[in-house]
């Protein structure tokens, strides 16, 4: 089946569903399955838009409203994962996945479903070392660092995710894995992308949490945006033992939507021609969330996930066949993924705008009814109680958080280092959304709706790439074997591992920059604003 891969959308849901009806017309090539990588922007009002984390110059309502509503639906099954610039409130509700308008399907803080038989995953918002370890505590109304620390990657939605054992085809991560710019044409990024040079050599650029993912999963595709450039690499596994086959991923970063000319992919992907065309619910992933359940945590202190370590009774979280086969029979074997979407805020009106709206903390019915079919933990619900019992345990804080000691063992080590400096990484909350510069405190956010904002962009087959199933690609891409480059980024040890294809990530257990990195990051930042033609970066 055709399969288009979408990078950062940012609302412009016409001008990517005309783009695809354009291939249609000229190309007769019509995909079964659209994917998007995160900053999808599901704004459904004024309020939601107090909920995205950008300046105000940037909190436009765009057009997925349109879709929300019903005046609109989505010509191709639609399924996303969150970035870092999203109506967070909204899809805060559907922390388990769920539609968000029909036709157009949301993952949830991490998740997995199958379509024709295609296995696919993904893991919603960005990697933040000071935010990963807290339970999901935030709620709306958000304050200047919930706004943020809501879309930051948690470790207990890495552990699920690790507990899979069957093989995933697909799978969405916002930012990029931390290491995978090894594995491509490195001096092609540094030349389109020369802010990343000192992060690239010195391996910090992108989310260690999804090279974590990515060693353990090794899925045949791996689908990314954030950075706001195309790149590719191939990246072989290595095998645990002699009898396992070897596997390799694919990884394909994109461009943001239009104007840019890379920001949507088609690629064959072999499915199951018995297969429906329902989107499906992943059985082994319903049986890891209810193995899971009672590890979830909705305050802000900081904990490890169970290790084998001595300090736990269990660590390994992974099901069995039986405990797969108990959820088929939960569900007669019908798999198939309810078409419940509801409304569950008012929809924005150009003819009366309300600019004064204000961001509720809603409990979505989807939630509550694939909680109580599965007996899961309704994630907002445990906050609302939190609030109501005022215990302070997930409140909303209106004063600034406060990082709270561990609940775990004081002594307990983790599966990544503690120490805040030993996850540092380049991997910035803004990426901004046109090329202009300038920067802007979110605390001076007005909003100001139009959907009639977007510049007129011109849609063109130039927009579309379109690959094989085998999405190859050429030793160029592959890898970087230019003896200077490699020289500058890791001198006679980098030479000695020359072939990409053969080197494996590695967790980066330590930062060597310590607090002068953090500086480091901050004068480039101020040079990335600074230079013309470069996106904005916070």
């Amino acid at each position: 089946m055709k399969v288009a891969v979408a990078g950062c959308c940012h609302g412009a849901l016409d001008k990517m569903y005309e783009t695809l009806e354009l291939l249609q017309r000229r190309h007769n090539v019509r995909p079964d399955l659209l994917l998007c990588c995160g900053d999808f922007q599901a704004v459904r009002n004024e309020a939601d838009l107090r909920c995205m984390a950008v300046p105000a110059k940037y909190r436009h309502m765009q057009t997925f409203y349109r879709y929300y509503s019903g005046e609109k639906k989505a010509p191709v099954l639609t399924v996303f994962i969150g970035g870092n610039h999203e109506a967070s409130n909204h899809l805060q509700e559907l922390p388990y996945g769920g539609g968000v308008a029909p036709n157009i399907y949301y993952l949830g803080y991490a998740g997995v479903v199958r379509f024709r038989g295609v296995r696919i995953g993904g893991i919603s918002g960005i990697f933040k070392s000071h935010d990963y370890r807290k339970g999901h505590f935030e709620c709306p109304p958000y304050n200047q660092q919930t706004i943020r620390s809501a879309y930051h990657v948690r470790n207990i939605e890495v552990f699920k995710l690790k507990q899979l054992k069957r093989p995933i085809d697909i799978f969405m991560s916002h930012d990029w894995p931390r290491s995978i710019y090894h594995y491509g044409n490195k001096k092609q990024l540094l030349k389109m992308k020369s802010f990343f040079r000192q992060e690239v050599e010195s391996n910090t650029l992108g989310s260690p949490a999804a090279s974590e993912l990515l060693q353990h999963l090794k899925p045949t595709y791996w689908f990314s945006a954030h950075l706001h450039v195309k790149f590719a690499a191939f990246m072989q596994h290595e095998t645990s033992s002699k009898e396992e086959l070897p596997k390799a991923t694919k990884f394909l970063a994109l461009d943001k939507c239009l104007p840019h000319r890379d920001f949507l992919q088609i690629i064959d992907v072999e499915h199951d021609p018995t297969a429906g065309d329902s989107l499906e619910y992943d059985a082994e992933w319903i049986a890891v969330l209810k193995a899971t359940n009672n590890l979830v945590n909705v305050t802000q202190s900081s904990w490890n996930m169970p290790e084998k370590n001595g300090l736990h009774a269990k660590w390994d979280y992974s099901v069995t066949e039986e405990a797969i086969k108990e959820v088929l029979e939960e569900l007669n074997h019908d798999l198939k993924i309810p078409c419940n979407f509801t409304l569950t805020a008012a929809c924005y009106d150009p003819s009366k705008p309300q600019k004064n709206m204000e961001p509720v903390h809603t409990i979505n019915p989807q939630t509550t009814e694939f909680c109580a079919q599965f007996g899961l933990t309704d994630i907002n619900d445990r906050i609302q109680q939190a609030k109501e019992e005022g215990s302070g345990r997930g409140e909303c804080e209106e004063e600034e958080e406060e990082e709270m000691d561990s609940t775990g063992s004081a002594e307990e080590p983790s599966e990544y280092n503690t120490d805040n400096s030993g996850l540092s990484s380049f991997n910035p909350d803004e990426i901004m959304l046109d090329e202009e510069g300038g920067d802007e405190d979110l605390s001076t956010c007005s909003v100001d709706p139009s959907p009639d904002h977007p510049a007129e962009f011109s849609t063109s087959f130039s927009d579309i790439r379109i690959m094989p199933d085998s999405m190859a690609v050429s030793s160029d891409d592959a890898m970087d074997s230019n003896t200077e480059e490699l020289e500058k980024s890791g001198g006679s040890k980098q030479l000695e591992e020359r072939s990409s294809t053969e080197r494996p990530l590695k967790r980066i257990g330590g930062d060597e920059n310590g607090d002068g990195g953090v500086k480091k990051i901050k004068r480039r930042n101020q040079a990335i604003y600074a230079a013309e033609g470069e996106e904005e970066r916070d």
